[in-house]
């Protein structure tokens, strides 16, 4: 875990989704590999030619951006897949209830946290799928604001949908605390636009944050 900045009144956790209030490499491949495949037969390549592209791109994007990365759905859009494809393309292939379960530690950890700030998940999945991956990890109900890839039509990084978030918590962005895995996607722009940001490796970090932010332990 690495803390970049804790804003003096802290309201809101903004939570990334995957591979932060959970961790399962398993699952996180059996997202993007449909992706892929699909991205390949628009391009009339194979999964191994599809994924070389893929790589490429970002490559070449990171060599000219200062070495950051690059999500799935911006590299997408450069090469024309509509917004519409890649939302049914998740809702598609994400069936979260075949990889999770219920984590009674992250709700006990949640259920800390949301005494004290609203939570909110902000994330590149459609909201479809993060009310399902919530439902099934048994929390859905400890956050306020779902914010996905069909709410405002751009992948993350972009600073629409943390700002979203803020919006529809009914606070100011200075006041919320961006939580993710990928420093790039989850917390550089957060950080610019005053946010607070956490930088976690996966759940296990998840679990400690109350004690992060001064709060007790579940």
């Amino acid at each position: 875990m690495q803390i970049y900045r804790l804003p003096p009144r802290s309201a809101a956790l903004l939570f990334d989704m995957d591979s932060t209030l959970y961790t399962h490499p398993e699952y996180a491949r059996a997202q993007v590999d449909p992706l892929i495949k699909r991205f390949g037969q628009k391009l009339g390549k194979d999964f191994p030619g599809a994924r070389r592209e893929i790589e490429d791109y970002r490559r070449n994007w990171a060599a000219s951006h200062g070495g950051r990365t690059l999500s799935l759905g911006f590299v997408f859009a450069a090469y024309g897949i509509t917004m519409e494809e890649n939302i049914r393309w998740r809702e598609e292939s994400c069936e979260p209830g075949l990889y999770l379960k219920a984590d009674p530690v992250l709700r006990d950890t949640l259920a800390v946290l949301a005494s004290a700030f609203a939570l909110a998940v902000v994330t590149n999945n459609p909201v479809s799928v993060a009310r399902k991956t919530l439902d099934v990890l048994g929390v859905a109900d400890l956050f306020k604001v779902l914010v996905g890839l069909d709410t405002c039509r751009v992948s993350k990084p972009h600073k629409a949908p943390f700002l979203k978030a803020a919006e529809n918590l009914g606070l100011s962005p200075e006041t919320c605390i961006s939580v993710g895995d990928r420093y790039d996607i989850d917390l550089a722009l957060p950080l610019e636009l005053g946010m607070g940001g956490i930088l976690v490796e996966g759940v296990g970090d998840v679990y400690k944050l109350p004690e992060v932010l001064g709060l007790s332990p579940p």
